[in-house]
């Protein structure tokens, strides 16, 4: 295979994930060795899904407050960018839940790393990003990342702190830097219809879902600075973040396609991906 990196990028409600694993399921089909990272996969090589940060005064902290946890806390923690990476989801598997207060989860929750400063976000992602590719080029793998590389920084750039579009742009431009060596395939999955395609994804995701995500988008950064209410705010949002994507997806040097999946018709929708990968190769 001519790449290591494939990425799958589009709105919510695209087919972005339907689209990842059809590409995989067609690169294992051409016995490509290929390794799958869906949107939140918790042990994603170049994201943290599910990560809390901690300068080290606040580890400290955190170890003095949390003493009777300190072994594991220890034992999980991840040295990065001047402080500690605690997986959220290690400290789960090891810690009774029942037996541990609530204060304790809040305290790693409020430490996200998708609930920090922009500029500490981008600078513990940037470095995950630089330690997945030099990792990738040791191997013969061909990975596959859906919804990462332009969506998290748009999200958290525009949608959560209202960022400029320059910052946003010139942040993904940044990682596409990085990963240049893998010599990288962006698939941009498109809907035609941008209101029908996030309806329809409500109606077919747990409330919940839809619940959280339009509160994501209308309460903070682009939407609230806008007056975003409800589904139809949220629907606006989602509009100027496909303006955005549209104007990244532009400006990138990389080898990159945009795919229509307004129909929602899996068959012909594998067809495009193989002939996609097939123009791909013979380049």
């Amino acid at each position: 295979m001519i790449t290591k990196l494939i990425l799958i990028e589009g709105l919510p409600g695209s087919g972005k994930s339907t689209t990842a694993e059809l590409t995989n399921d067609i690169l294992k089909e051409w016995n490509v060795d290929t390794n799958l990272f869906l949107e939140g996969n918790v042990e994603h090589p170049a994201d943290y899904e599910g990560g809390s940060y901690y300068s080290k005064t606040e580890f400290a902290q955190l170890l003095e407050q949390y003493n009777e946890f300190q072994p594991i806390l220890v034992k999980h923690a991840i040295e990065r960018c001047g402080g500690f990476v605690l997986p959220q989801y290690k400290l789960k598997e090891e810690l009774d839940e029942t037996m541990v207060s609530d204060s304790f989860w809040e305290v790693i929750w409020n430490h996200d790393i998708y609930e920090l400063p922009l500029e500490k976000n981008m600078e513990l992602i940037t470095d995950k990003w630089q330690r997945f590719v030099e990792q990738a080029m040791i191997g013969n793998q061909t990975y596959i990342f859906e919804s990462c590389f332009i969506q998290n920084p748009v999200t958290i750039g525009m949608i959560k702190y209202g960022a400029s579009q320059e910052v946003v742009m010139n942040y993904v431009k940044q990682l596409a830097e990085i990963i240049e060596p893998l010599n990288p395939v962006l698939l941009y999955v498109e809907q035609q219809d941008l209101s029908r395609s996030f309806k329809k994804a409500v109606q077919e995701r747990p409330k919940e879902w839809s619940t959280g995500f339009m509160d994501y988008y209308t309460n903070q950064g682009y939407g609230k600075i806008h007056g975003a209410e409800g589904i139809e705010g949220t629907i606006a949002v989602l509009e100027a973040r496909k303006q955005l994507e549209s104007s990244i997806f532009n400006a990138l040097a990389i080898k990159k396609v945009k795919i229509d999946n307004t129909q929602f018709d899996k068959d012909s929708h594998k067809n495009r991906i193989t002939e996609v990968f097939m123009n791909a190769v013979s380049m």
